[in-house]
């Protein structure tokens, strides 16, 4: 079959690295493009993905900005794949690539983890040919999207839990980036700050910064999503703070971690999986997979800094790993 992946966003790089594995061993033919926006394209270099960057990169915090990227890169992306002989077109939360699909009769699949993004889903899950999402969210919230029962396929656990089922960390990555291994090692992403979903602030992020980049003992790697949360965090001046300048191998910097904390949602997730202690300071409101995490008491709220448990980690909790065959089979209906 000739396949066609669509990635907006740099969590779906790693979403859709062992599944193009997967799909190039049976013998598919597969074809990838991407959005400019935050380490989308560094990842996808990184992990060494073909790819064509298409259409206008993100379009900011506005929602007249978001409206005139949405409409120049649907026309960019109609431009790319008619004519190609696509069979079925994929994605994790890129809602373009179904519109585009659906206009030009190509199966496609939208896959989702976090509910609340109601705007790009409710596109995408009206122009899908089928979507794909975790057993944790409730029918009711899926309804409300307009996703139609006879459209869902169900998997269990985290989407996490499926692409790192494979993974083993690096053990060079924190010495690359100047860690002390004498330190704690903690790892903090920024909030998603130009989103439609989170369009409000996080004095907490700001305290936990204070309190972590203020802290001898501890060194703390923070990971921005984009150039200008790098010079924010940089002009605060805290001295054990360590912001690399480009993205960097995520999972194996999480895996070697003592604690994590994020104001994002899948780098908890990947934390959760690879048996990470983890804090969310999430300002938005909580998806149902995180719900069932915090119910769980694998990610733990956090209301202030001062409540952060910052110290070398024990004995690393037992990870859950997944096949990302079935999340393929699923997709691929």
């Amino acid at each position: 079959m000739r396949i066609w992946i669509d990635i907006t966003n740099s969590p779906h790089v790693p979403f859709f690295e062992p599944l193009i594995e997967l799909l190039q061993a049976r013998g598919h033919e597969v074809s990838v493009t991407a959005r400019e926006y935050a380490q989308t394209l560094e990842l996808l270099d990184d992990a060494r993905i073909s790819h064509e960057t298409v259409g206008p990169p993100h379009g900011g915090s506005s929602t007249a900005g978001k409206a005139r990227a949405l409409a120049g890169r649907l026309r960019a992306l109609r431009r790319f794949a008619r004519g190609r002989g696509f069979d079925v077109a994929l994605s994790h939360a890129s809602h373009e690539l179904p519109l585009v699909a659906r206009s030009l009769g190509i199966t496609s699949t939208y896959a989702f983890d976090y509910e609340y993004a109601r705007l790009q889903h409710s596109l995408g899950c009206r122009a899908a040919t089928r979507l794909v999402v975790p057993e944790a969210i409730p029918t009711g919230r899926l309804r409300s999207l307009g996703a139609k029962a006879s459209k869902l396929r169900r998997y269990p656990g985290l989407k996490e839990e499926y692409y790192l089922g494979g993974f083993e960390p690096d053990p060079g990555v924190p010495a690359a980036l100047g860690v002390d291994p004498a330190r704690i090692l903690a790892v903090v992403r920024t909030p998603p700050d130009i989103s439609l979903y989170h369009r409000h602030g996080n004095p907490l992020f700001a305290d936990v910064l204070q309190r972590l980049g203020s802290d001898a003992g501890v060194h703390t790697v923070v990971l921005p999503r984009r150039a200008e949360q790098r010079e924010a965090i940089g002009a605060l001046g805290l001295p054990f703070l360590i912001v690399p300048s480009r993205a960097v191998d995520a999972p194996s910097l999480v895996a070697q971690a003592d604690l994590v904390v994020s104001a994002g949602g899948t780098m908890n997730r990947e934390a959760v999986a690879l048996g990470v202690p983890v804090y969310t300071v999430f300002a938005g409101r909580l998806g149902a997979v995180d719900e069932a995490l915090v119910a769980d008491g694998r990610l733990r709220p956090l209301d202030s800094a001062d409540d952060l448990d910052v110290r070398k980690r024990g004995d690393v909790a037992e990870r859950v790993r997944r096949d990302p065959a079935l999340l393929l089979d699923l997709m691929l209906g």
